[in-house]
């Protein structure tokens, strides 16, 4: 009897325990605290040998970075580069930079943000071979780059261009005339935003020339924020921000002659010339390459500059009646012919040009989308991509010859597959994750595709979210406004058919993105499965504007930002209505940014389908936006102020009849508090209720400290008291 009883004991502990572990609940604070992040290599850098790459390691908690070599074949090799050591003077870094020649490392500590991309900090060089370490200077810098040969850095300090001698240690300054209005070698604020880069300077092949940017913001209008930090006066800060239809910077591009010391403009003879987007020096010769946009960017040019003849020519240009995205795909060959990516047939292909701009094949076609131009093979006279070919919400890696021929498909798994290639191209090292597989990382041979080892798994994060019974994305195609929409359910966990269950849409909506992807759960996503887990059914779905489904799809919003994407967004709530299980009465609609400006104009449209909506640091009118942005989109005011004010949540409070939150940071750059200011003035002259919460001092990421924590808790608090 007693063994029995023993026996029953365990039996019954063992399947309390059982019970415990699947009635496991997320939290917002596991899920902010970086408890399910997955593992991932970072910073994977080939080394020049293709024999070889390297990672770094960053433990935060004790302030201690490593880089590692490790080699593609021999598993057993692993040494380390450098490493954080107080009593070395090598300090704790959070990114790293080879020189060409892979004798030094230029590390970077102590960073502090600036705007979205822009840093400064303190920056050391470390000597591989003597194992020395120095400090390119005493002061924060910004965007430092070694020169080719490795004897000279150039960098900004307080809006001005130096180079470094790091022979003579001497330090000379090529500008001198940075100020408040005036930025050499790096880009202004609404450049940094919206063409996505901030340092705007390149060495030549040589190490002999620097080309750098100039940026006169003399004419742009400052915008101002009050920031407080617990003090007992706040601060004001500004800065140039071009809003839609103002003026922009006056860019020019210069270059510096190191033996001369001498600064000469290049002049670019071109009267629509509005933007220089993108400025880089090939690695063959020393050939300056330019991309330029007229104001409407509907009109892309790339340019090349050749020193020795002091030549501009045009070398090729792209139109389209909309807009034309900077081109980011571009490979410049050895012979001087480059591969670039296109849209002009309708969806974006690779194109290979000669060295004179002319058309030599189209490389890639069909009704899908390249999403990465990754390498060129020269030994194997092929090219590596990423497309959509075999699913648009998902991303393959295929190899395909530069004659356009012998393609094959080099990642069979279903799902996200990204790819970082060896220098010489024969090997890559492959990522891949599903919605229900957290990244893998293989290294895999180019040739066929063949996985040679596996280099991580995660496997120990899933195993810690099996413990908490997780519902699982369902993605669907569905049939909205007569078009075929990419979209997916998430179910409460215990999902009964026979119930009836609040609907909380989440989507972003914005101009080629996309949301609805078979990829790694996110933040975002986790904080759904946890609202799942209270019941609640998480819908989204990537409305007419969004990407990878061709041109036409992309840019059918062109001149009516927003318009047709709400208008899908509320016919995709009256569809959810229609299901047997969803509570018509109780669907709402959130997201952030872009998102928060789509789910406002929701509820406002749709009070009929909306019960509920989530504005995070919202857009409310477009004529608060900056100009590069929204003039993309929607041309200036000027030319099209319906455009503008029909698509304005500013200007339809009146039709508001749910429960609304709108949330901002009060130091947001980005999107100004200028937006929700403007929408809380209008709801409240409408007598309209609303909830309204600010962020002191935080900018459009609204993070930092307890403060996601703060903001999910109130959202989720919001939902399951009004949803």
């Amino acid at each position: 009897m007693a063994i029995k009883s023993i026996l029953c004991v365990i039996l019954l502990g063992v399947f309390s325990m059982t019970i415990i572990a699947q009635e496991k609940t997320l939290s917002i604070e596991q899920i902010w605290s970086g408890e399910f992040q997955a593992q991932r290599l970072q910073a994977i850098k080939s080394m020049n040998n293709s024999e070889q790459y390297t990672v770094i390691e960053l433990d935060y908690e004790n302030g201690h970075s490593t880089v590692k070599k490790l080699d593609y074949l021999d598993s057993d090799f692993e040494e380390i580069v450098v490493e954080s050591n107080f009593d070395k003077g090598i300090p704790f870094f959070t990114s790293y930079t080879f020189s060409k020649d892979e004798s030094k490392i230029l590390l970077t500590s102590q960073v502090e943000s600036i705007y979205r991309r822009s840093t400064r900090a303190i920056y050391y060089l470390f000597d591989i071979e003597s194992q020395s370490i120095t400090k390119v200077s005493d002061r924060k810098i910004q965007s430092p780059l070694l020169s080719p040969d490795g004897t000279k850095i150039a960098y900004v300090y307080q809006r001005n261009l130096l180079v470094k001698d790091l022979i003579s240690d001497q330090v000379i300054p090529i500008t001198n005339d940075g100020d408040h209005q005036t930025i050499n070698g790096l880009t202004d604020w609404v450049y940094e935003e919206e063409f996505a880069f901030v340092r705007a300077f390149d060495w030549s092949f040589d190490s002999q020339y620097i080309s750098f940017l100039r940026f006169d913001e003399s004419n742009v209008p400052e915008y101002s924020m009050d920031f407080y930090y617990g003090n007992l006066y706040p601060s004001q800060y500004e800065f140039r921000y071009p809003k839609a239809g103002e003026e922009n910077s006056i860019v020019t591009v210069h270059l510096y002659d190191l033996d001369a010391q001498q600064i000469q403009e290049i002049a670019i003879d071109d009267p629509g010339l509005e933007y220089i987007a993108r400025i880089r020096f090939d690695q063959w010769k020393n050939n300056l390459y330019l991309q330029t946009l007229n104001r409407h960017q509907n009109h892309l040019k790339l340019w090349t500059y050749h020193i020795d003849s002091q030549s501009l020519n045009l070398l090729h240009q792209e139109k389209d009646k909309a807009y034309v995205s900077v081109q980011d795909q571009m490979e410049i060959l050895e012979d001087g012919s480059f591969l670039w990516t296109s849209e002009k047939d309708g969806y974006n292909h690779i194109y290979h040009y000669d060295k004179h701009g002319k058309l030599i094949r189209q490389i890639t076609s069909g009704d899908w989308e390249v999403t990465g131009l990754l390498k060129y093979n020269k030994k194997e006279n092929e090219i590596y991509y990423q497309s959509v070919e075999e699913s648009s919400i998902g991303r393959a890696i295929y190899a395909i010859g530069l004659n356009g021929k012998s393609k094959r498909l080099l990642s069979p798994q279903k799902g996200f597959n990204g790819a970082n290639f060896n220098a010489h191209g024969n090997y890559f090292i492959h990522s891949y994750s599903d919605s229900q597989t957290p990244p893998v990382y293989n290294l895999v041979r180019s040739k066929d595709g063949k996985i040679l080892r596996e280099l991580l798994n995660n496997q120990p994060l899933i195993e810690k979210l099996s413990d908490y019974n997780l519902s699982k994305k369902e993605f669907k195609t569905i049939t909205i406004n007569g078009h075929q929409l990419n979209g997916y359910l998430i179910k409460p966990t215990d999902f009964d058919a026979e119930k009836k269950y609040p609907v909380l849409v989440y989507q972003y909506s914005g101009p080629g993105s996309q949301q609805v992807s078979n990829r790694w759960i996110s933040y975002n996503d986790l904080w759904h499965l946890l609202l799942a887990q209270k019941d609640y059914i998480i819908a989204c779905i990537d409305p007419r504007g969004t990407g990878y489904k061709g041109r036409d799809f992309k840019k059918v919003t062109y001149l009516n930002l927003v318009k047709y994407e709400t208008e899908d967004q509320i016919a995709f709530g009256r569809f959810l209505s229609e299901l047997p299980y969803v509570d018509s009465d109780r669907i709402g609609i959130w997201g952030w940014s872009f998102g928060g400006h789509v789910s406002s104009q929701s509820i406002l449209l749709g009070h009929d389908v909306f019960s509920l909506a989530i504005a995070v640091a919202p857009v409310t009118n477009w004529r608060f936006y900056d100009t590069i942005y929204t003039e993309r989109f929607m041309r200036t005011p000027q030319e099209n102020p319906d455009g503008y004010d029909q698509n304005a949540p500013l200007n339809h409070v009146e039709k508001l009849k749910g429960d609304y939150l709108i949330i901002h940071g009060s130091g947001d750059d980005n999107v100004h508090l200028q937006n929700t200011m403007e929408m809380a003035s209008k709801l409240i002259q409408a007598n309209k209720p609303f909830d309204m919460v600010i962020y002191p001092d935080k900018n459009h990421g609204i993070y930092g400290g307890n403060t996601r924590n703060h903001l999910f808790n109130k959202m989720t608090q919001f939902i399951t008291e009004n949803l």
